[in-house]
């Protein structure tokens, strides 16, 4: 992990940093079409249990844990994936944040109130179910109680160790061979759990961005079965 220390004190001034690196976000994003939707998630980091709450300046990224959620097998869209809490923008949203945070309060019952938004990140594309998606990056200034709300969407939420994700060891490419195609992506694998896909690319490209990625090989190669 790379910090300079004349310039940024600590993982939350890293983040905000990496949000103004637009070159870190220009990775191939599989396009989508016309009338995608609109939709943001939140990419929520927090201070570990075991960490003291100390200043931010004094918190470096392997004090961190994200928050992550595992969707219901039955959903018609991104079915068993973990992904982070977000979803389409309704009429009522004032914007992508609101969107945000609503859809994060909905699937996992955080309080709003406890976090800081630190910015929102430039909108991507999710092929996949044709939406386009802001990710929100938020700072976990006040943790609350977080769970599974709704099981039809939501089977599990957990808080992921940043350090963990940067572990090499739990780094590899991942593939996917459909219709006589093959995509490759960045994937992570935490204690058998496989973060692939769209959530896997933002956190690729955050780290990254950010100064965290250790070296790892992406010639390690493992097919997702969907």
């Amino acid at each position: 992990m790379s910090q300079n220390p004349d310039t940024l004190r600590g993982a939350r001034a890293e983040l905000i940093a990496a949000t103004r690196r637009g070159d870190a976000w220009a990775k191939p994003f599989p396009t989508v079409g016309g009338g995608a939707h609109p939709a943001s998630v939140l990419v929520l980091f927090g201070r570990l249990d075991s960490i003291a709450a100390g200043t931010d300046e004094a918190t470096v990224a392997a004090d961190l844990d994200v928050l992550l959620q595992r969707r219901a097998a039955t959903l018609s869209s991104h079915p068993g994936q973990v992904s982070f809490p977000g979803g389409r923008a309704e009429d009522t949203d004032a914007d992508a944040v609101a969107t945000a945070l609503r859809e994060a309060e909905e699937e996992t019952g955080l309080d709003p109130d406890g976090v800081e938004v630190l910015a929102t990140l430039p909108e991507l594309p999710l092929a996949a179910s044709n939406h386009v998606v802001t990710p929100v990056l938020g700072w976990w200034r006040t943790p609350s109680r977080v769970a599974a709300v709704d099981h039809a969407e939501t089977v599990e939420v957990f808080r992921v160790p940043v350090a963990q994700l940067l572990d090499p060891a739990n780094r590899h490419t991942s593939t996917i061979h459909r219709m006589g195609r093959t995509w490759k992506g960045p994937a992570f694998d935490i204690d058998g759990t496989i973060v692939w896909g769209f959530t896997a690319m933002v956190l690729d490209a955050l780290f990254d961005a950010a100064g965290w990625t250790l070296p790892w090989d992406p010639s390690i190669e493992r097919a997702i079965d969907v």
